[in-house]
């Protein structure tokens, strides 16, 4: 089937500006690409590294500290983080923090598995031993903290990370995921808050604790924008420091598109169920009279499609999935009469249309400039012709 492609994005290569498409071999089906600042990934080795301004991520997954075989396309919304210490190398306190011990507790130079620089913070017999950090925030506003915790050791995990004054008393300890990383989503309730990280967060701890710990961030979208989960490591080192959105656009031309019949298939994970449109769009190239979209829709857990011709109706629908977080492969199908979407190896509906699109020329990681598609992407692949229910079946499991 792969050999009946048009344009096939299986993301392998790079350069500034530019995400390279395997077909068509004559460069049709590359991918404008910018970013307005540098970003961290996972590479090969398990190592968050930084990547250039304008250079696409290509990330490779980590699962419970194992680096996945093949890297997947990285794109991300805009976002700050505040905690202007990411390595724990300055700790001059307020928003750069302090590591505060009493009693036996301390704190020694570290690195972590994924070669970032920290700390090691231990409690012998009786003590505390804790990251403090004060940050400025706008209330009501919600903020994401992570950081990154390895070879804990202790009896409980409780109160290992706290928000202790400035957004509700929440305590994240048990919310680790998959890479080694805490993280916890509150709402400031101040213009202020305090976060503490360690061992004895709010009280004397008894007993012997160990972790070593780096990659503190408290993030927002800006200027009192909503950060409702963990993005990648943004570096800080004495200030605030903001990651520009990923945008991805312009792959194909008229050539490599089928109006009145044709196939588009995704392999795609969400960053979170967060309640906003992240789509993909084949398009005429300059408005949405004409298109075929794919993608998240705002209600959370669902799908959404969307085929429209010559600026007529807008046909539309969606269909609910059990979690958008985990790889999910769809298919859309369109040709007269018909649209046809296939999930996981399974025929999802199959609805009729009022007309097939006229002059698709572009493939895009959003709808004509909005709604970006954040996620990861492991395969976007464009058939010129309606494949079989056979094929789609395969194609998706």
């Amino acid at each position: 089937m792969y050999d009946k492609a048009s344009i096939a994005l299986i993301p392998s290569g790079t350069k500034a500006s530019k995400l390279y498409s395997v077909l068509p071999a004559n460069g049709n089906g590359d991918f404008n690409a910018t970013r307005g600042s540098t970003a961290t990934r996972v590479n090969k080795d398990g190592l968050i590294e930084t990547v250039a301004t304008n250079v696409p991520r290509l990330d490779y997954p980590l699962t419970n500290g194992v680096v996945g075989d093949c890297s997947h396309l990285l794109l991300e919304p805009s976002r700050r983080n505040l905690a202007t210490d990411s390595k724990l190398a300055l700790l001059t306190g307020g928003s750069s923090g302090s590591i505060s011990t009493t009693g036996d507790g301390a704190s020694t130079d570290v690195t972590l598995s994924n070669g970032l620089t920290g700390k090691k913070i231990t409690v012998s017999s009786s003590g505390r031993s804790y990251l403090n950090i004060t940050c400025t925030v706008v209330s009501g506003t919600e903020y994401t903290v992570s950081i990154f915790v390895e070879n804990y050791l202790g009896a409980s995990q409780s109160n290992f990370i706290d928000i202790l004054s400035g957004g509700g008393g929440e305590d994240f300890s048990s919310d680790l995921i998959s890479n080694g990383r805490i993280q916890g989503t509150f709402t400031a309730t101040s213009t202020s808050v305090t976060i503490r990280v360690g061992h004895g967060t709010t009280s004397t701890r008894a007993g012997f604790f160990s972790a070593n710990i780096s990659g503190i961030q408290l993030e927002d979208g800006g200027s009192g924008i909503d950060a409702t989960y963990a993005t990648s490591l943004i570096h800080t080192t004495g200030i605030i420091e903001t990651r520009s959105a990923d945008i991805c656009n312009s792959s194909g031309t008229s050539a490599e598109f089928n109006d009145s019949e044709g196939v588009l298939f995704a392999e795609v994970a969400a960053l979170a169920d967060d309640g906003s449109l992240r789509l993909i769009q084949i398009n005429d190239g300059s408005t949405v009279n004409n298109m075929v979209t794919l993608g998240y829709n705002s209600a959370f857990g669902q799908l959404l499609v969307q085929i429209r011709s010559g600026g007529g109706t807008t046909n539309v629908f969606t269909h609910n999935i059990t979690d958008v977080t985990l790889y999910n492969k769809l298919a859309l199908k369109y040709e007269q009469n018909t649209a046809t979407l296939y999930v996981n190896g399974f025929e999802a509906f199959s609805s009729s249309i009022t007309a097939t699109p006229i002059g698709l020329s572009e493939l895009d990681f959003d709808y004509n400039g909005g709604f970006p598609f954040y996620g990861k992407v492991k395969q976007l692949i464009y058939f010129n012709e309606a494949l079989s229910d056979s094929e789609l079946q395969t194609l998706t499991s």
